[in-house]
């Protein structure tokens, strides 16, 4: 068993299947992953019951929806005309070259889909890969703050480049090319955040992963 698969059955021991994407549809995890930029995932289920309460459900209304209107609706969210952009920007590519189907869109193959959804204004490559993810159910393993800094703290760190492609390359050599796996995997790590390893306070004792973490031995 590699390191990373040690660390991934831990969580999953501590804390068991997450569930995610918390969503009602892939329209709405796909505007989930774009509004969550930058922002709480509370504030970002409000933005979206607002869309949901307007009759906003698919891509092709975001595309027919006036601007400032959509901007007003994902308020909550925060960098709302930011965010409003990155929305019409995206159903524009779906209704534009995929005739608003975006189950054609989505069935590419998983690297020609991530190099089309890079190209979008507004997805680097972390939305990019929820939405591989969690939407189109590709194997594309999602790198955030939480994991890189998780990682660090137990010592685990990209032989390559210390980047986005580096920290995702390194999760690619060591977990197995599966999409539930990394589907769970990177939702269990953004709850061992929450609960154990926390940016400024990270509770140690309390941590499924101490005695083979390496700040957790210092500890």
């Amino acid at each position: 068993m590699t390191p990373l698969m040690d660390i991934y059955h831990r969580l999953l021991n501590a804390y068991g299947p997450q569930g995610w994407w918390p969503s009602e549809s892939r329209f709405e995890m796909i505007a989930g992953a774009i509004l969550t930029q930058a922002a709480a995932w509370r504030n970002v289920e409000l933005a979206l019951a607002n869309l949901r309460a307007a009759g906003i459900t698919d891509w092709p209304a975001v595309h027919e929806m006036a601007i400032d209107a959509l901007a007003e609706l994902v308020r909550p969210s925060g960098y709302y005309n930011a965010k409003a952009r990155k929305l019409k920007a995206f159903a524009a590519h779906v209704c534009e070259d995929y005739d608003g189907n975006l189950d054609a869109m989505l069935a590419a193959d998983t690297a020609t889909l991530r190099r089309e959804l890079l190209g979008i204004h507004g997805i680097g490559p972390e939305t990019a890969d929820d939405i591989l993810v969690y939407a189109a159910g590709k194997p594309s393993f999602v790198i955030d703050a939480y994991t890189i800094r998780i990682m660090r703290r137990v010592g685990l760190t990209p032989e390559g480049k210390d980047d986005y492609a580096g920290w995702q390359a390194m999760f690619h050599a060591g977990v197995p090319e599966d999409v539930p796996v990394y589907n769970e995997f990177h939702a269990l790590l953004d709850r061992h955040h929450k609960e154990s390893c926390a940016k400024n306070n990270p509770r140690c004792s309390e941590c499924c992963l101490q005695d083979v973490c390496a700040t957790g031995k210092r500890s």
